[in-house]
Parts: structure tokens; C-alpha cells; sequence
């Protein structure tokens, strides 16, 4: 089995991000995107300027997830961090979400943030909201309705949380 590589995209990773982001995006069951989302839309969702930074993670040559990690907010809400991760189905199951997860959350602390929230995790995406909970992050609120999911309807947008500060760990609610 080939070992896992994570590092910052680069300009040449932009095809294989978009041939894994593509049917994420076209599925319409777990980013609030447009699913006719055009791959230089995509691009520029993605790929945005610093302090934004992009990874990759690879595997067997191919480049089996992604990540985007940048401030929630500018000003005085950017020593929170915000992420987006997404990973080819092809290699779903094999841990490339938790490691991918794993880096971007040192990542983020590397960087002086202090907490992460997400403010949109799909609750029928259990998975990720299991995943995220098992690192960490407390569900803070659901947003009842606020996401239109192809086959389930109006669902829940959870809002999740977890400081990032050396030595502590403790989520909210805990």
C-alpha cells in the first residue's frame, strides 16, 4: 500500500482537485454550492489568495483528497480558522479525511489560530459529523431547514466547534 503525502497544492494539482471536488459538487449533498458550478468557479471558490493555503493529500500518484484552511472572518474574528476538506470517492474509507483533518487542525495551531469552526456541516452527512466529533468539535447549534438536499429535503446545517490552544482540548458542551 502506498503511504500518504500531505502538503500545499500547487498550480499542476488543480486537475485532480476538480476531478475529485467535481462530482462532490454536482451531487449536491454536502457543500451549499451551486451544483452547476463551473470548474473556474470552482477554482476561485477554492483556490483563493493568502492567507488562505490549499493541501493536497496523495496517494498511489493520485491526488486522493483536499483541503481549504483559512480565517473565518477577518479582522478581529481571524484568530478563528475555518476549513473545507473533500476527498475522491475512489479512496473513501482509507483514512485520507482523518489524516488530511489531522494536518490541517496542526496545521491551523502552527499558525497561531486558536479554535476552528465550520459553519456548515450537513447534518445527513454523518460521516464528516462523526468524524469531526470523534477530533474534537462540539455540534453549537443546528440550523434547522437550511440546507436543500437532493434526495432528503430541507436538513439541518450543524455549526461545530473545537479550540485549537496548546494544552487545551475541551469542546463546548463537554
Amino acid at each position: 500500500m502506498a503511504a500518504l503525502t500531505i502538503r500545499e497544492a500547487r498550480p499542476a494539482d488543480w486537475p485532480g482537485i476538480w476531478s475529485l471536488m467535481e462530482p462532490i459538487v454536482r451531487a449536491g449533498e454536502t457543500y451549499c454550492w451551486d451544483t452547476d458550478t463551473t470548474e473556474e468557479q470552482a477554482r476561485q471558490l477554492w483556490l483563493e489568495p493568502a492567507p488562505t493555503v490549499v493541501f493536497v493529500a496523495e496517494k498511489d500518484g493520485a491526488v486522493a483528497g483536499t483541503a481549504q484552511l483559512h480565517p473565518n472572518r477577518s479582522g478581529n474574528g481571524s484568530h478563528v480558522a475555518n476549513a473545507s476538506f473533500m476527498t475522491a470517492a475512489e479512496f473513501s474509507g482509507q483514512g485520507i479525511a482523518r489524516a488530511l483533518a489531522e494536518h490541517v487542525l496542526a496545521e491551523a495551531a502552527r499558525r497561531g489560530y486558536r479554535s476552528m469552526q465550520f459553519n456548515a456541516v450537513v447534518e445527513t452527512n454523518t460521516r464528516a459529523v462523526k468524524l469531526w466529533q470523534s477530533l474534537g468539535f462540539s455540534i453549537l447549534a443546528t440550523v434547522p431547514g437550511a440546507f436543500r438536499h437532493p434526495t432528503e429535503g430541507f436538513t439541518g446545517l450543524h455549526i461545530m466547534y473545537r479550540t485549537l490552544e496548546a494544552g487545551r482540548s475541551e469542546t463546548i458542551g463537554s
